[in-house]
């Protein structure tokens, strides 16, 4: 529901451990310089193996299941409250709760819910009867359409709305349909052994499926063929193409743009739109021109089921756990009740994100975190001063972008409040809940937002969510209350460690803003350059040494890290530590600590980095990241961050003999 922004996230974990006996998870037979993470948290690795629920395990996932049992708590208030007045919080926490822990109801009606709108498809005669239905039942939310229309944020002006047009019907990355891997091999396997089930599981023979499976497969495979590639995609001037709506009509003809605009009920005064990625949504326009009429029924009959399996009987839940397996390694699926609160979190997220921040998050955490925000800020401005490669402009440029971000602590100082316009309704099934949702919220999203000013304070996040982001568009660094709370940030720790571990989150969202993407946009959120071209060039060159050695680092056997991909979020850890040192060097002049257990502050500092990445992982889920996720797994983002920073280095003695020494002249240094 929030489309329009463009975050960058953290995915951040929690510290794996207290912030006092620091000994419990190292390992003292490693040497810091050999291999820092089996030091920091070579035995907090040994003593929490992987649960067969989870593919990765560490602080991230700790603080989560925290968060969903809190969660639980607050829906459990309403669970069995059935008198209260329609409309009210509690009543769609509880009526929403209710419908999705009903399983007897879905398990009776099986793929009744949906078998309406398959029929419908499967009706169907001719191409412009297809087209039609494509566009109403992608207007309900079926994500038939492999193309959308939508309020986006204008990236050259971002103090306004546009609509913003760009592909769709892809259900994997680039580099998936390309399969140059064997992960990305096992994904599609999966994917079309899962997607004909689906399809057999709504009426169709195993025949008839896997005709259906093929087809549908063929649709999305020309498409995502078509789409730029991950590293492609960070390029935001490949991804926007403003231009008028005259224009649209014309360079796509093969998409009815104004049937698909009635269908969604939007404004008919759009002047202009952002266009995403243009040589996939000209293939689009061959799809559907060349695509034959039953191939495309059995795409749109795949994408209605695909889209609403999570409503239906246990069956289509437990398919879908199949192919979770194959992709991920995990062996047991998460209980309901988990499940319910992902789903609840997500629909009604402010709702309960309101009563979060009441029950859990006190306003004395929100001044004292946003004390360190501060504190990093000056940080960076300190830094930047300091900086020997950018000309005077250029960092004139830089502090001013740094001291204009919006800083969101906990929760938004003003709620969206959208959350008034859902009516949950149950007497009705879960998929007629959302398909009236999502018709009504679209509507009070255009009639709030439509040719109004952007409201800059938007927070991307739940309150609720363990997470953090930078948001270029806003120029916003944004830390929801759920990771703002012991371990991560534990208010009674020694400073030392909250530098070390939340401190570096900060730093790294403030850095966002001055990645490889993040540069590219000036204070006001605006896709603009600001740099002068030399300075630019040098920046380039120094991002070029992170990418270059992240490149080298191999996740396992034959699978190695794409330096370029993940370069925004090294910059980020780059920054981010750099930034947090900083900031806690200032402090310590303030307020000097001694040393704890044996460690000094400055080792306390990168123990608490250490072990925030704290994880285990399967071998299929790592994988998965590494093709798919723009973060360095958790392990490089301490043995591969860390040789890049002069002060670990002081901090643990490191020599030349040791085997993560880097020559300094060799080491990044961007910010």
């Amino acid at each position: 529901m929030k489309r329009f922004i463009i975050a960058v996230a953290l995915v951040v974990v929690s510290l794996a451990g207290s912030a006092q006996n620091l000994r419990a998870n190292l390992d003292e037979s490693v040497k810091p310089g050999d291999n820092f993470w089996q030091y920091a948290v070579g035995t907090w690795l040994k003593n929490n193996p992987l649960d067969g629920e989870h593919p990765m395990n560490g602080g991230f996932v700790d603080l989560s299941e925290l968060n969903k049992k809190r969660v639980n708590a607050l829906i459990m208030k309403y669970a069995g409250e059935k008198n209260l007045p329609q409309g009210s919080d509690g009543q769609k926490i509880g009526s929403l709760y209710r419908l999705y822990m009903d399983t007897v109801s879905r398990n009776k009606m099986g793929y009744e819910p949906i078998l309406p709108y398959l029929n419908q498809v499967r009706a169907l005669k001719t191409r412009e009867e297809l087209l039609k239905k494509m566009y109403e039942l992608d207007a309900k939310g079926f994500n038939t359409a492999p193309f959308s229309l939508y309020l986006g944020l204008n990236p050259f002006n971002s103090s306004e709305y546009i609509m913003s047009a760009d592909h769709g019907g892809t259900t994997l990355d680039h580099e998936d349909y390309a399969q140059p891997n064997e992960q990305q091999q096992a994904v599609v396997a999966a994917t079309k052994s899962l997607n004909k089930d689906l399809l057999k599981m709504v009426g169709n023979s195993d025949a008839d499926a896997e005709r259906m499976m093929q087809a549908a497969w063929a649709v999305e495979y020309r498409i995502g063929m078509k789409e730029l590639d991950q590293v492609a995609q960070r390029d935001p001037h490949k991804t926007n193409h403003i231009m008028s709506w005259e224009q649209l009509l014309n360079d796509f003809k093969g998409i009815d743009y104004v049937a698909y605009r009635d269908a969604l009920q939007l404004p008919k005064d759009i002047d202009e739109v952002n266009v995403g990625e243009l040589d996939a949504l000209h293939e689009v326009e061959k799809v559907l021109a060349e695509t034959s009429v039953e191939d495309l029924k059995a795409y749109m009959e795949l994408k209605i089921v695909r889209t609403y399996r999570e409503y239906l009987s246990d069956a289509f839940e437990e398919r879908s756990f199949e192919a979770d397996k194959a992709i991920t390694g995990v062996t047991e699926q998460q209980p309901r009740w988990k499940r319910a609160v992902s789903f609840l979190s997500g629909m009604l997220d402010e709702t309960i994100g309101k009563l979060y921040v009441k029950e859990y998050f006190p306003e004395s955490s929100k001044q004292r975190v946003y004390r360190l925000v501060k504190d990093l800020q000056q940080a960076l401005e300190d830094r930047l001063k300091e900086n020997t490669w950018m000309s005077d402009s250029t960092k004139a440029k830089a502090i001013e972008k740094l001291h204009t971000m919006y800083i969101n602590v906990g929760y938004p100082n003003k709620w969206e409040d959208m959350e008034k316009f859902i009516d949950i309704r149950e007497n009705e099934n879960l998929v007629e809940n959302f398909i009236r949702i999502r018709v009504e919220y679209r509507a009070a999203r255009i009639r709030k937002n439509w040719r109004k000013p952007v409201d800059k304070t938007i927070m991307p996040f739940s309150p609720q969510t363990v997470n953090a982001c930078y948001a270029p568009p806003f120029n916003s660094i944004n830390f929801p209350a759920a990771i703002l709370q012991p371990p991560f940030f534990d208010p009674e720790a020694d400073y030392a460690a909250n530098y070390g571990a939340i401190g570096a989150v900060i730093g790294h969202e403030i850095s966002h803003g001055f990645d490889d993407q993040g540069c590219q946009f000036d204070k006001d959120g605006n896709l603009k350059n600001w740099w002068t071209e030399a300075d630019k060039a040098k920046f380039d060159e120094r991002t070029k040494v992170l990418a270059d050695w992240f490149s080298q680092q191999e996740a396992l056997p034959g699978l190695k890290v794409n330096g370029e991909k993940t370069l925004g979020e090294n910059i980020g850890d780059n920054g981010g530590i750099q930034v947090a040192y900083r900031a806690f060097e200032n402090r310590m002049k303030q307020e000097p600590l001694g040393q704890l257990e044996g460690f000094t502050p400055a080792q306390r500092f990168f123990l608490a980095y250490a072990r925030m990445w704290a994880n285990n992982i399967t071998d299929e889920f790592l994988a998965y990241c590494v093709n798919s996720d723009v973060h360095s797994p958790h392990i490089f983002r301490v043995n591969a961050a860390l040789p890049m920073i002069d002060s670990w280095y002081d901090a643990f003695n490191i020599q030349p003999t040791d085997k993560m020494f880097i020559p300094k002249e060799k080491r990044a240094l961007v910010w």
